[in-house]
């Protein structure tokens, strides 16, 4: 049995490990997040560094640039960054361009944003592409030695002569080829003598091998397709098991750190550096790391934007770092949530609220306090006759050198409608005819009158304001319980807000039944078209961050303009979203 937990003083945010069908949840309190010890991989380098293995650590982060990266890639480069920061080492930015046809300078680009963007500096920017006159010489050194063959046979022939797990492999009639007739063809397929798929360079390792990676496997293809970094050079391309380690090697990384896809893959990994006889970098995996309510297969989140569930990449439900950032999610929450949850040898799947947890911890120190009301109710000060009067509100509280803001008070102001209530029930503290709340940064109200069109419904309350009550100078002796946001109409700028949440209903979409689209939240988007904020807010810039007072973190979209800005709700002020205890039977 597993319980699911969430404390009253803190959010209890769970991280579920699966190992076969048995479901391990690891539970989390944000608040011993500094108690932890070392990793695994820290433990490793640790004694490599004590035993005096090496000077200093070498990673580095290998994306495909075929499509933008979401917060699995976020993972590994909090990781891998990460642990060099820690000793003193340095991570490369390495580009895996072995595949012409699917690669482009876009996402190139788009990944070096997204690095530098989360907080990291490579040393070197470098692409697998650049090594591929090494790669080739490799090749041919691996031929000369007898380690690999030319193979006509096609791609089917290939898959059925590797056998089965249980099985063992069928050689390839061309696996006895000479290594002077395996020089000649390769040479004539580097060349472009050959059309697509007529030949491949196959590895001579074991067709019985236990291991299927180790049946012979392709290491060279012929693909006639422009090359985004090096053009029509060339038209062959490595594999990416043959390029993956030996550019390891050449730039001397000493700790190459995969998920746990790549375990069987680390077998043919050593075997290429022992046979080619050159750096030894060593391979190392960690679990995967997912997240709830959202998919993280690129080809599932592909068919979302082709099939118009979001629009584009960085949609701000995406959970590519390009949608994130532009939801206003912030790096160091992003990296903050990376630390909590750290790495484990088992696949995991981390709450969304943890990470949700983390952006209102670092928003609620950085994010300047606004007044936005998003359902009008309309006041009016029956007794205020000062003109272009100024209060003072203070810009956030959690900072204590935040300083104050000048917000313009008017006699005509609008409150949130939700702010009244005709017949309040007990201990609504806020307003009602005859009772009395304070306007935020201003003056203590009274209700007088409620104004109400034919239809009977509310338009208008007038109301009378307490002179003496002044926010930092009152000297009404008058006590309120409740304070409200406002604007003045006067003053009041319009805008359009979008509400996003969480794109799936589902927590593990992938694992349900049927279709992961039809688990999609239909009401992962509301927009509100206008509502009226204070006159701060025409200034407002992409990439700041803003409370709107009860309702959120929100922060400028890019395709806001000066006449319709635009502000996306980054998370609400609380876990809307929180559970109750909940028993899990995991038998």
């Amino acid at each position: 049995m597993l319980y699911k937990v969430r404390s009253a003083k803190y959010e209890n945010y769970n991280i579920v490990h699966r190992t076969s069908n048995i479901t391990h949840r690891t539970y989390l309190c944000p608040s011993m997040a500094e108690e932890k010890s070392l990793n695994f991989l820290e433990e490793i380098i640790e004694n490599d560094l004590s035993a005096g293995r090496y000077n200093q650590v070498v990673t580095r982060f290998p994306p495909e640039p075929n499509g933008y990266l979401h917060m699995g890639h976020a993972a590994s480069i909090c990781l891998n960054f990460g642990l060099t920061k820690k000793y003193g080492g340095y991570t490369n930015l390495r580009f895996d361009d072995t595949n012409p046809s699917t690669e482009e300078t876009e996402y190139v680009e788009s990944i070096k944003q997204d690095v530098q963007w989360l907080g990291f500096e490579w040393k070197h920017e470098l692409y697998a592409s650049d090594y591929f006159e090494e790669l080739y010489l490799f090749a041919i050194k691996l031929i000369r030695k007898g380690y690999a063959y030319v193979d006509d046979s096609n791609s089917e022939t290939i898959a059925a002569e590797k056998g089965r797990p249980t099985q063992p492999g069928v050689n390839s009639k061309y696996r006895d080829r000479s290594i002077e007739e395996n020089l000649q063809l390769f040479e004539e397929m580097k060349a472009g003598k050959y059309a697509d798929g007529e030949r491949v360079l196959r590895a001579k390792i074991d067709m019985a091998h236990i291991n299927m990676l180790m049946r012979d496997p392709v290491i060279y293809r012929i693909k006639h397709a422009h090359h985004h970094h090096t053009g029509d050079a060339w038209c062959i391309y490595p594999m990416y098991d043959f390029a993956h380690g030996q550019s390891d090697s050449i730039e001397q990384v000493t700790h190459s750190i995969c998920t746990l896809e790549f375990v069987p893959h680390r077998e043919l990994y050593n075997w290429f550096i022992e046979k080619l006889d050159i750096y030894p970098s060593h391979q190392y995996e960690f679990a995967r790391r997912n997240l709830s309510y959202t998919v993280m297969s690129k080809r599932k989140l592909l068919q979302l934007v082709n099939d118009k569930y979001v629009d584009g990449w960085d949609d701000p439900r995406m959970p590519s770092i390009s949608g994130m950032r532009r939801r206003g999610f912030t790096a160091a929450s992003i990296r903050d949530f990376c630390d909590r949850v750290g790495i484990a040898k088992r696949e995991n799947v981390a709450d969304l609220s943890l990470l949700e947890y983390c952006v209102r911890e670092d928003l609620n120190k950085i994010a300047s306090r606004r007044m936005v009301v998003f359902d009008p109710l309309k006041i009016v000060l029956t007794n205020y006759i000062t003109e272009n009067e100024i209060v003072n509100v203070e810009d956030n509280p959690e900072d204590v050198n935040g300083g104050f803001r000048e917000v313009p008070f008017g006699k005509e102001l609008y409150i949130e409608r939700e702010d009244f209530m005709e017949q309040p029930p007990k201990k609504f503290f806020r307003l009602f005819l005859g009772g009395m709340v304070r306007l935020k940064g201003a003056y203590i109200i009274k209700c007088d009158e409620v104004i109400k069109d034919e239809s009977g419904n509310i338009i208008q309350l007038n109301c009378s304001y307490i002179p003496e009550s002044k926010s930092g100078n009152d000297t009404s002796n008058i006590k309120v319980k409740g304070t409200l946001h406002w604007v003045s109409i006067a003053h009041a700028v319009t805008a359009e807000v979008k509400l996003y949440d969480r794109l799936f209903k589902a927590e593990d979409p992938s694992n349900e039944e049927g279709d992961f689209k039809d688990y999609i939240n239909e009401n992962s988007l509301q927009i509100i078209d206008k509502v009226y904020a204070e006159p701060a807010l025409k200034d407002a810039k992409p990439g700041e961050h803003y409370q709107f007072l009860r309702k959120g973190y929100f922060t400028l979209d890019k395709d806001s303009t000066v006449n319709n800005p635009i502000f996306n709700r980054t998370v609400t002020l609380k876990d809307t979203w929180a559970k109750e205890l909940t028993k899990v039977d995991i038998n």
